[in-house]
């Protein structure tokens, strides 16, 4: 239990969970967003707040988004991207994807039975980037559909996806978002509103509950690596059996066993002998 506590206490902004929590000040978060977008918000709300506090799994493990609406009924998306994740078996990059599943998540929040599509809410997904996705080096890349044919042709659809590069050189930002940045990725105070982040910090790492909700995010997440290292190794074994019964096939053809008596032999088909023979 200590361990744990210890852990929270070198937590930085980078961090989901503390990231998470730094959100859930409605100043600091409205400021970002109002310094991000160059706009006035009269006011933000937090949309499913027992979700953004407890870490909770789903099928792509553990989720720690910010969501949010402001007054004029946009709805917003905030997320904290540390590494640039990849398909182990396709050696792709999971994040594009991973917006165009995360504004499926939002328009069918959205939008309930029986309501038109024009009731959808605009909406911004936001990823802080500790590396350059895109590698122009621009501090913020902004997507919004246009037609290929003609790029002055906008779709409209009121979706807008942000990624923001903390490394970026290019582009510009307000001096609070650079310093936000910096704070980032070097833990430097560079202005009054990282001040203000930084104390938020320190009264979040004090605040029991949270200590109390990180010891049990710290346990979730060991039992979900314990479950996906079980899950390995049961995949492992049995791809190892496959692959030993693939082999004793091959043996027993060469030797001039009939597929019937393979079959039995190996606990494979018929049809999986036949396969092998094939080869």
């Amino acid at each position: 239990m200590q361990k744990q506590i210890s852990n929270l206490d070198k937590l930085t902004l980078s961090n989901d969970f503390l990231f998470k929590h730094v959100m859930l000040r409605k100043r600091i978060c409205k400021h970002i967003l109002e310094e991000l977008l160059h706009t006035q918000i009269a006011d933000i709300t937090y949309l499913e707040a027992e979700q953004t506090i407890d870490v909770y799994p789903d099928s792509h493990g553990i989720r720690l988004d910010v969501r949010i609406a402001d007054t004029a009924n946009t709805h917003y998306n905030l997320e904290m991207q540390v590494k640039n994740p990849v398909n182990r078996a396709t050696g792709n990059f999971l994040l594009p994807k991973r917006t165009r599943y995360y504004q499926a998540m939002l328009d069918t929040d959205m939008l309930q039975k029986g309501q038109d599509y024009d009731e959808l809410s605009p909406t911004y997904i936001i990823f802080f980037c500790l590396f350059d996705f895109f590698q122009d080096s621009q501090r913020i890349y902004t997507f919004k559909k246009r037609c290929l044919e003609n790029m002055n042709i906008e779709l409209a659809d009121e979706a807008v996806i942000m990624f923001l590069n903390t490394l970026g050189t290019k582009g510009d930002v307000s001096p609070d978002i650079q310093s936000l940045f910096d704070y980032i990725n070097s833990n430097t105070i560079t202005s009054n509103f990282t001040r203000e982040v930084a104390d938020t910090i320190v009264e979040i790492k004090n605040d029991k509950k949270v200590r109390d909700a990180y010891m049990t995010y710290e346990m979730r997440m060991k039992d979900l690596r314990d479950e996906a290292h079980a899950e390995g190794k049961a995949e492992g074994l049995a791809e190892g059996k496959a692959e030993e019964k693939t082999a004793t096939a091959k043996r027993l053809l060469s030797m001039g066993l009939s597929v019937e008596d393979i079959a039995k032999a190996t606990s494979l088909s018929v049809e999986q002998v036949e396969a092998i023979k094939a080869e």
